[in-house]
């Protein structure tokens, strides 16, 4: 695994990431990509400006394509998947419209909800598109994790977030194609042993609109 931090913003930076890659795969391709470039600031109907607006739906970058498509090409495997060709776009809760409306759309940063509603609607035109090459694109929520941006009272750590996104990653397939999905939610259950409520992931995939 190769970790790659490119100035997203830039078509210098994501190009030169891009070669980068390719100088490493070589002519076998790219099997998966990852989009997982945010930015986190909260604003409202009085703060929100063209250029915040601007600066959020720069940070997603498709200059891996080619690369994706030399593995898809190359590859024996049947049917669609992460084992063939893939585009996972991290997506979020807060760009589904149907779960942020009345009560429930607490979180108003026109800003970052927007753009991620533009991501999932980016996520359905490019699983439309690359379909024939049989690369398959999603977006996936993963979770309200524990890091830098989401602080920590966030319900997962890193790692329960890193396991709910591999067990959906290695279970895709054609049925998930331009699928708009969250992950790592938690239920909780008492432990007969010390009858204490405990937290558990559940990994399996639930449709985001």
């Amino acid at each position: 695994m190769f970790l790659f931090i490119p100035d997203v913003s830039s078509e210098q930076s994501t190009s030169s990431a891009s070669e980068q890659v390719q100088s490493i795969l070589g002519n076998s391709g790219l099997n998966c990509l990852i989009n997982n470039a945010a930015i986190g600031f909260s604003t409202n109907i009085s703060t929100v400006t063209p250029e915040a607006m601007m600066t959020m739906f720069q940070v997603y970058t498709v200059a891996f394509l080619p690369l994706l498509q030399t593995a898809a090409a190359k590859s024996g495997d049947p049917g669609m998947g992460f084992h063939r060709a893939a585009v996972i776009n991290m997506s979020s809760v807060l760009g589904s419209i149907t779960l942020n409306c009345r009560d429930t759309a607490k979180f108003r940063s026109y800003v970052y909800c927007t753009s991620k509603a533009a991501l999932n609607m980016l996520t359905r035109c490019l699983a439309a598109d690359l379909e024939p090459s049989k690369i398959l694109c999603m977006s996936l929520h993963p979770g309200w994790v524990r890091t830098d941006m989401e602080g920590p009272h966030a319900d997962l750590t890193v790692e329960q977030s890193v396991s709910g996104i591999l067990s959906v990653l290695f279970g895709l397939s054609e049925r998930d194609n331009g699928m708009v999905k969250r992950i790592c939610c938690t239920e909780y259950f008492t432990d007969n042993a010390d009858s204490f409520l405990k937290k558990r992931l559940i990994a399996d995939a639930l449709n985001m609109a």
